[in-house]
C-alpha cells in the first residue's frame, strides 16, 4: 500500500502525522485536478495573450480630439486600412500623418530611432552594444541635429507638426496600449517608456535609408580582404567589366554634357578649378588594376523603375513603374498613404498619394495631380575609405602628428551596466576601425602602394561620406510631392543630397524624363574601388559634381526609360559616379520586355504589371548551354539534365527545371571558388557572377577550374560533370528522387520575419510575430528579384519591397501593392493582408479622386482641435 505523510488535528488543536492509504481514486483525482489547473493556467495564458495582441489596434472609426490642430481632419480608410487624409492647412495634413503612422507604426518607428541613435541595447541588452557603438562612431543623430536649422522654415514647421500628430497619439496610449511588443518588452526588462518624438527622429532615418543605400563600399571593404588571399589580377576577374549589350545606360550620350565644367563645387562651398579632373578620373580605373585589392561587395539592393510616354500606350499617356528591392521585413518598410489639401494652393501645395516611411512626413515614392515619380539605387560612390597612421590619439597628415578629435559615448544596457566609449575622428572622417572587427581587418590587410609609414598593429580607418555632412534631403521631400512640372521636379531633385537615387519621371502633360540627383564626390585621385591613404591630400576630394552637370534626359525618341541599377552613362560622360554598376541583367530584360510588348500593341497598366512578375533567368542563359554540351548520364544522373532541354529559363515556384538548375548553379560556384576564396567571400550567385562565370566558360584551364584541395589538374567540364551529379544528389534529399516533383518555390521560400521579436530564438514569441514560409518564384537579378544567396541556401533574401504602376491617363486607374500590408501589429487584419496579392502578382487600386477614395472608405475617424494636454512620455 502506497502511503503518505498527513496531519491530523487532535482535539488540543496539536497536529499529529499518521499514515493515509492513497489509493488509485485518490491518484486519479490528483492528477486531475492537476491537469484542470494547467489547462486553467493555460486557458488564462491565452486568454491574456490575447487581450494583449488586441487591445493597441487602433480604433479607425469615430473622432478623436488632439491638440494643434486648426479644423478638422478627415482620415478615410479602405478595407486594407490604407488611409487618405484630407485637411485644410500642410501643418493639419502631417499632425494627422504623424497620429496615422504612430496607431499602425509606432513600434516600429521607435525601433527604428533606436537604432539610429545607436540606443538598441537600451532595448534588447548588452549583445546589441556593439552595433550601438559603430552607429554612435558614425554619429547619424549629431548629423540630424545639425541639419535641422538648415532646412527651409517650412520644412521645420511640418517636420514639427508631424512630431505634434505621433505625441498626441502617445498622449492618448500607455504602456502596452502602444503596442503587444511593449508588453514583451516589459518582461525581459527593456525600456518601455517611449520619448516624446522629434524632428530629429525623422532626420536621423534619412541617415539610416542613405546607409542601406550608401553605394560600393561593401565592394571596396571585400575587394581589400580577397587581396590577401589572390593576387591582384585574379581579384580582378571577380569584378568583370560593364558591357552594354547586357543592358545598356539608362542616358544616351547625346544628352550628356559637351565639356567639363571650369569648376566644381569645393568642400567650403567655394568654386573649386577642374583642370584635368575629369580626365584623369577617366583613367583610374585603369591605373587601379596595378594596385592591391582591399575590399568586396555585397549584393541584393537593387531596383526596378521604367517609364513609356504616350506613343506607346493605350491611353496616349505615360505609364510609370518601380519596384524598390530591399531586404523582407515584418511589417514592409514602405506606408501606403494618400495626403490632400482641400484647397490645393500656396499655402497649402499637397495633394499627394504613394508609399511613406512610418517616422517621416510627405511621401517618398509616388504621384501628385501633376507629376508622378519613382526611384532605383543609382549606387553612387558617395563613401570613401582612408587607411590612417595613427599613434595614440594622433594621426598622421604628411609629416607630421595631429591630435583627432574626440567625445565620449555612454550606451545605456538593458539589464546591464552602462558602456562609455570613445569616438575619435580624422580630417576624413569617424575612425570606425574603432569599434569594427572588420574594419580593424581592413586596417591589418589593406595594401599600399607606394611609399607608406610603418603599419604596425595595423592602420586605422576613417569613414569619409556624405551623408555626414548636414544636408538639405528633407526639403527634397516635400518639394518633390508639391512638383507640377519638369522644372519644378529637377528643382526638388536639386535638393536631394543621399542617397543618390535615379529619379523617373512623367507628367499629364505627356513628359517623361530622368534625373540623377545627390552630392556626388569628384575625387583628387583614385576611383574610390579601394580605401586609400589618408596621410596625403592625393586621394581627397576636391568637390562635389555639379548638379546641371548630373545625367539627365527629358523625353527621348524611343519612348522610354528603363532604370534597374546599371551604369548611368557610357564612358564619354566626364566624371566618375561609380566604378560598381550593377551589370545590367534586369535593365536589359526589362528594354527586351517592353519593345515585345510594344510590337504586339499599346502599352497598358496590365502590360506594366505582367513585367514587373517576370522571372526570366539570365544564369540559365549562360550556363545552361554548356550544360547541355555534357555527356548525360544515363538513368538517375541525367534525370536534371533532361529537364534543362525544354527549359524556357523562367523561374516560376513550380518549375521543377528551375529547382534542378539553381541547384547545380550553386554547386558549380561552390566547387569553382569556395578552395580559395575565404569563407566571408563566397559568391552569393548574383549578376556580377553572372559574367564572372561567362568570362570563365570561355576559359577553360583558367585556374579558377582547379580544386586546389586535390592533387589533380581540374578543368571546365570537370567542374560541371561534379555539379551536375551533386545537384542530382541535393535534390533527392530535398525534395525526393521523383524529378516530376520537384518544384522551384519548395527550396525558394519566403519567410516574413518581425525585425525584433520576430529573431528572438523563442519559438512561441517567433510564432505570434512572424509569417510561415511561402513559395516564389523569381531568383537573383531577375525583374522579379526575389534574391538568394547561393552560398547560404535558397531562401529569399531580397524582394520587390513594393509595386507600382502609374497611369498619368488616369490616375484612378493606377496600381499598387505592399510586401505586408500598412498595420504593425502583429494579428490585425492588416498585418499581412496585402501578401498573397504581392506573391502573386495582384495589384490594389491606386485610389486617387476624393469620390473614388469615399466610395471604398469602410473606415472614418475625425481629428478635431482640442486645448493642450501635458504630458506624453519623457523627452530626451
Amino acid at each position: 500500500m502506497i502511503t503518505s505523510a498527513h496531519p491530523r488535528v487532535e482535539g488540543g488543536g496539536r497536529f499529529v502525522p499518521y499514515a493515509v492509504p492513497v489509493t488509485r481514486r485518490r491518484i486519479t483525482l490528483t492528477l486531475s485536478v492537476t491537469a484542470g489547473i494547467l489547462v486553467l493556467v493555460l486557458v488564462a495564458v491565452t486568454i491574456f495573450t490575447a487581450w494583449s495582441i488586441r487591445r493597441p489596434f487602433p480604433a479607425y472609426d469615430g473622432a478623436v480630439e488632439i491638440p494643434r490642430l486648426s479644423a478638422d481632419v478627415d482620415i478615410i480608410r479602405d478595407e486594407h486600412g490604407i488611409a487618405h487624409i484630407y485637411a485644410d492647412t500642410a501643418e493639419d495634413l502631417f499632425r494627422a500623418q504623424g497620429y496615422v503612422h504612430a496607431q499602425d507604426r509606432f513600434w516600429e518607428m521607435d525601433f527604428r530611432r533606436h537604432v539610429t541613435s545607436g540606443r538598441i541595447a537600451e532595448l534588447f541588452g548588452e549583445d546589441h552594444v556593439e552595433t550601438d557603438a559603430f552607429v554612435r562612431t558614425m554619429g547619424w543623430r549629431q548629423v540630424a541635429r545639425q541639419e535641422f536649422p538648415l532646412l527651409a522654415p517650412e520644412t521645420r514647421r511640418y517636420l514639427q507638426s508631424y512630431a505634434d500628430g505621433v505625441n498626441a497619439w502617445l498622449r492618448e496610449n500607455s504602456g502596452a496600449d502602444r503596442g503587444f511588443a511593449y508588453t514583451l518588452l516589459g518582461l525581459i526588462g527593456g525600456d518601455t517608456t517611449p520619448a516624446r518624438w522629434s524632428p530629429i527622429d525623422s532626420l536621423s532615418w534619412l541617415k539610416a535609408m542613405a546607409w542601406d543605400l550608401r553605394g560600393n563600399v561593401v565592394d571596396e571593404v571585400d575587394r581589400a580582404l580577397l587581396s590577401s588571399a589572390l593576387p591582384v589580377e585574379r581579384v580582378e576577374q571577380l569584378y568583370p567589366d560593364y558591357d552594354p549589350e547586357v543592358g545598356p545606360p539608362i542616358v544616351d550620350d547625346e544628352y550628356l554634357p559637351d565639356d567639363v565644367p571650369d569648376t566644381i563645387i569645393g568642400r567650403d562651398g567655394e568654386p573649386v578649378p577642374v583642370e584635368e579632373t575629369g580626365a584623369a578620373l577617366r583613367s583610374a580605373a585603369a591605373a587601379l588594376r596595378a594596385a592591391p585589392v582591399m575590399l568586396g561587395s555585397g549584393s541584393g539592393v537593387g531596383s526596378n523603375a521604367w517609364v513609356v510616354d504616350g506613343t506607346l500606350t493605350e491611353s496616349g499617356a505615360p505609364l510609370l513603374a518601380n519596384d524598390p528591392h530591399l531586404s523582407p521585413t515584418l511589417p514592409s518598410i514602405w506606408y501606403q498613404v494618400g495626403l490632400h489639401c482641400r484647397q490645393v494652393g500656396p499655402e497649402c501645395p499637397f495633394d499627394v498619394a504613394g508609399f511613406s516611411f512610418s517616422g517621416l512626413p510627405g511621401v517618398v515614392i509616388g504621384h501628385n495631380q501633376d507629376v508622378a515619380w519613382g526611384f532605383t539605387n543609382l549606387g553612387a560612390d558617395v563613401i570613401d575609405l582612408y587607411l590612417e597612421d595613427v599613434e595614440g590619439d594622433t594621426y598622421r597628415v604628411h609629416d607630421e602628428l595631429v591630435p583627432m578629435e574626440t567625445r565620449e559615448e555612454t550606451i545605456h544596457v538593458a539589464g546591464g551596466d552602462e558602456v562609455t566609449i570613445t569616438v575619435r575622428s580624422t580630417r576624413h572622417g569617424p575612425l570606425i576601425s574603432d569599434h569594427s572587427e572588420q574594419m580593424r581587418e581592413v586596417g591589418f590587410e589593406a595594401p599600399v602602394a607606394g611609399d607608406a609609414p610603418d603599419r604596425g598593429d595595423g592602420y586605422g580607418v576613417a569613414l569619409r561620406w556624405t551623408a555626414l555632412d548636414p544636408g538639405l534631403t528633407a526639403d527634397a521631400v516635400f518639394a518633390l510631392n508639391a512638383a507640377s512640372d519638369w522644372s519644378s521636379f529637377r528643382a526638388a531633385a536639386a535638393l536631394f543630397e543621399v542617397p543618390s537615387q535615379n529619379l523617373v519621371y512623367a507628367d499629364v502633360e505627356g513628359n517623361i524624363g530622368y534625373q540623377a540627383p545627390g552630392k556626388i564626390p569628384v575625387r583628387a585621385g583614385g576611383d574610390g574601388r579601394y580605401p586609400v591613404p589618408g596621410w596625403t591630400d592625393e586621394y581627397d576630394w576636391a568637390g562635389y559634381i555639379p548638379f546641371d552637370d548630373l545625367p539627365s534626359m527629358l523625353n527621348p525618341d524611343d519612348g522610354m526609360i528603363v532604370t534597374a541599377n546599371q551604369p548611368v552613362t557610357s564612358d564619354a560622360y566626364p566624371f566618375l559616379l561609380t566604378a560598381d554598376f550593377d551589370l545590367g541583367h534586369r535593365a536589359g530584360r526589362i528594354g527586351e520586355l517592353l519593345e515585345e510588348a510594344v510590337a504586339d500593341g499599346p502599352l497598358d497598366v496590365e502590360t506594366m504589371t505582367r513585367i514587373q512578375m517576370d522571372t526570366y533567368s539570365a544564369a540559365a542563359e549562360v550556363l545552361v548551354p554548356h550544360l547541355l554540351k555534357l555527356d548525360a548520364p544515363a538513368g538517375y544522373y541525367g534525370d536534371g539534365l533532361r529537364l534543362l532541354r525544354d527549359w524556357d529559363y523562367l523561374q516560376e515556384p513550380e518549375s521543377g527545371a528551375a529547382a534542378y538548375f539553381n541547384t547545380v548553379w550553386s554547386r558549380v560556384l561552390a566547387l569553382t571558388f569556395h578552395d580559395e576564396l575565404p569563407e566571408d567571400q563566397w559568391p552569393s550567385g548574383g549578376g556580377r557572377w553572372f559574367e564572372t562565370m561567362r568570362d570563365l566558360l570561355e576559359s577553360p584551364d583558367d585556374p579558377f577550374w582547379d580544386d586546389v584541395a586535390t592533387d589533380e589538374v581540374e578543368r571546365r567540364e570537370d567542374i560541371l560533370a561534379r555539379a551536375v551529379l551533386e545537384a542530382r544528389d541535393e535534390m533527392t534529399r530535398l525534395q525526393g528522387k521523383d524529378p516530376e516533383m520537384w518544384e522551384w518555390g519548395r527550396a525558394h521560400t519566403l519567410s516574413l520575419t518581425d525585425q525584433t521579436f520576430g529573431d528572438s530564438g523563442i519559438g512561441l514569441v517567433e510564432s505570434l510575430f512572424n509569417m510561415d514560409p511561402e513559395p516564389v518564384g523569381g531568383g537573383s537579378s531577375t525583374v522579379q528579384a526575389n534574391a538568394w544567396n547561393a552560398a547560404e541556401g535558397y531562401e529569399v533574401t531580397w524582394v520587390p519591397s513594393m509595386r507600382m504602376v502609374v497611369d498619368l491617363a488616369d490616375l484612378d486607374g493606377s496600381m499598387w501593392v505592399d510586401l505586408t500590408g500598412v498595420s504593425g501589429h502583429p494579428f490585425h487584419r492588416n498585418y499581412g493582408d496585402q501578401n498573397d496579392l504581392w506573391r502573386s502578382g495582384e495589384m490594389l487600386p491606386m485610389r486617387w479622386s476624393e469620390e473614388s477614395v469615399r466610395a471604398a472608405g469602410d473606415y472614418h475617424l475625425v481629428l478635431r482641435p482640442s486645448q493642450p494636454i501635458s504630458g506624453a512620455g519623457r523627452t530626451e
